[in-house]
């Protein structure tokens, strides 16, 4: 029986995949859980037109992410911390921190895509990578000084 995936199962496919398996593991098995569909002309259709209009939709992301990492290419962000003595910062610089500077310049970037490589706990200049895309990474100038 031909069937297409709704979502990953594993060994046997990725979603959208038109796979043939077994009558009694589709029937039983695969659509009882909403993990698979029959695999009719028209549901073929249905997910090859979901396919072209989802590749649309990622190709739009991608170039959006693109236009942003060329504005932010060679940014550098200040962000101001109390210190104390020998230059330790109270507490340490966090994603959020860094986000909210990054809307004061006009990025609106969610905390979560922000990869900072070591603990900011000094006064100093460090770096971060913001994801934008899986396949686009910026790389962002830190410079943490005392307020």
């Amino acid at each position: 029986m031909k069937i297409i995936l709704k979502q990953d199962v594993k060994s046997l496919g990725y979603k959208d995949d038109i796979v043939s398996v077994k009558n009694g593991y589709a029937n039983n098995f695969l659509i009882p859980r909403g993990m698979a569909m029959i695999a009719t002309p028209s549901n073929v259709k249905m997910i090859e037109e979901n396919i072209r209009q989802a590749t649309f939709k990622q190709e739009k992301i991608k170039k959006d992410a693109e236009a942003t990492a060329a504005k932010m290419n060679g940014l550098t962000i200040q962000i101001g911390a109390k210190a104390g003595a020998n230059e330790k910062i109270f507490g340490s610089i966090t994603s959020l921190q860094i986000s909210q500077a990054l809307a004061s310049k006009g990025f609106e970037v969610d905390r979560r895509k922000i990869v900072i490589d070591q603990d900011i706990k000094t006064l100093g200049s460090f770096t971060a990578t913001i994801n934008l895309h899986r396949e686009i990474s910026v790389p962002v100038a830190l410079e943490v000084v005392a307020e």
